[in-house]
């Protein structure tokens, strides 16, 4: 009997990809045995008023440069390709159309991002499409969540160790929030831009190949302006 894959899906604006986005891909591929871990640059970040400085293709150029040599990772642009707004239920149905379902969809996110769980587009229904898997963040640990959320802690597992399952207590065709607590670097890409404009170096802060990328072609330059709320939270 062919076991069925786990995909994990980790989204985001990546203006630019970074360390802590990486170790949060690794994470969840390492202590959920999954498969594979798609890196999906948003289109149009649903909690965001501005555009991301940089293109989608430069967003998406500098994640395929960073997941390269990572084993298990790959640069997806299927939200990219779509128009409009990019929302999580729209990806998540967009792979079930491919085959795959709910069960082995992995939606990997940051505990300050789910904790805003509320606010995502089609809540609480976006949450029966796969498995949302909450990595701890600096300063956020994944507990916050259980107290921040009291109405969804019956679906929280918290996991350690490698190849999680559901257990009995668990129906087959529901899907859990599965809390994980790993240290992940302290990055964030608001920080990186700032350096950048700062002239200062990215040494520890992303792919050698990613900061080869920005600086060839020119990317936030001390010419662009912020571009406003952290891209990173929250994810819809």
């Amino acid at each position: 009997m062919t076991q069925l894959r786990r995909i994990g899906v980790l989204g985001g604006t990546f203006d630019p990809v970074h360390l802590g986005h990486l170790g949060a891909a690794e994470v969840a591929r390492s202590t959920l045995a999954l498969d594979e871990v798609l890196v999906v640059p948003s289109h149009i970040p649903p909690h965001r008023l501005a555009q991301p400085d940089a293109s989608g293709y430069h967003r998406f150029a500098m994640v395929a440069l960073a997941v390269a040599s990572a084993r298990g990772l790959a640069a997806s642009d299927v939200e990219l390709v779509r128009e409009g707004r990019s929302y999580t239920a729209t990806t998540l149905r967009g792979l079930h159309r491919r085959g795959f379902s709910p069960s082995q969809l992995f939606f990997i996110t940051g505990a300050d991002a789910f904790a805003e769980i509320a606010t995502w587009h089609e809540y609480p229904a976006v949450l029966d499409l796969g498995h949302f898997v909450v990595i701890a963040r600096p300063g956020f640990p994944v507990e916050t969540v259980r107290s921040r959320l009291p109405g969804l802690a019956s679906r929280m597992r918290t996991v350690a160790g490698s190849g999680w399952s559901q257990t009995a207590e668990d129906p087959p065709d529901r899907t859990s929030i599965l809390l994980v607590e790993a240290a992940t670097p302290d990055v964030s890409s608001t920080q990186i831009r700032e350096r950048i404009r700062g002239a200062q170096p990215l040494t520890g802060l992303v792919p050698r190949a990613v900061e080869i990328h920005i600086y060839r072609h020119g990317l936030y330059g001390p010419d662009q302006e912020p571009s406003g709320r952290d891209p990173e939270q929250p994810r819809a």
